[in-house]
């Protein structure tokens, strides 16, 4: 199967919904999704994510569940660094990469700065129970690190709107790593496409696998720039 996670517009937080521009990239996405095969949509029930969905499910007279656990892994922590309080990533990278089990897919639920919001990792296993019962639901059963296609097909395509640092939580449990190192080591420009599809070589063994990460050529060839939005540096425009 495929899953593709597509980040909110460029947002307007205050409001919890788009900017002008980020309504323009919305546009401009849907006139890409709307030439998929997808099986079903699931949106965040955040603002911005539904606005974001809703150019391309109106195109397609089509709908999105929305689940509470897509929503933005906003558990709030003290960055022992510059003093924020705000979401559990964009650490320093002189805190956190003096840290070893930040890149470890299960030592990082025992950092002290991961456990100083008591509300973090029950809210973790949340989403990874969520997106496991999720695609149970296509056949795909976890056992250990990896899944059992109990079907005869893997051709389905599901489509998730929602945000950058949730679809971090969420590849972490389907790739088997650290949530830590994905927050800090990619950047997922508003409306970009990620693909994770699985690989099923023998027995009905299933491991995902990233073919796509960020795309936004959507975005370059309807002529808009990327949004920088979550950003830290310049964004490459080519």
């Amino acid at each position: 199967m495929r899953i593709i996670f597509i980040r909110h517009g460029d947002p307007d937080y205050v409001n919890d919904s788009l900017t002008e521009k980020g309504i323009r990239e919305a546009k401009l996405l849907s006139d890409r999704v709307v030439k998929w095969q997808v099986k079903d949509f699931y949106c965040s029930p955040l603002g911005r994510a539904q606005k974001t969905a809703s150019y391309t499910l109106e195109k397609l007279n089509r709908k999105a569940a929305a689940y509470e656990w897509m929503k933005e892994f906003s558990y709030f922590i003290d960055d022992p660094t510059t003093g924020r309080h705000g979401v559990p990533w964009d650490f320093m990278p002189e805190y956190w990469t003096e840290i070893p089990q930040m890149y470890d897919k299960e030592e990082w639920k025992k950092t002290d700065i991961y456990r100083s919001n008591p509300a973090l990792l029950p809210a973790y296993q949340e989403v990874c129970e969520g997106i496991d019962h999720l695609i149970e639901k296509y056949g795909y059963q976890r056992h250990h690190n990896y899944y059992i296609n109990t079907t005869e097909t893997s051709s389905d395509t599901i489509v998730i709107f929602c945000h950058l640092g949730i679809t971090c939580v969420m590849m972490s449990h389907l790739l088997g790593i650290s949530p830590a190192l994905l927050f800090h080591s990619l950047y997922l420009a508003p409306t970009s496409v990620t693909v994770l599809a699985t690989e099923e070589r023998m027995n009905n063994i299933a491991s995902f696998r990233a073919q796509v990460i960020g795309d936004t050529s959507h975005l370059l060839s309807g002529g808009e720039p990327i949004s920088a939005s979550g950003y830290f540096t310049d964004v490459f425009q080519g």
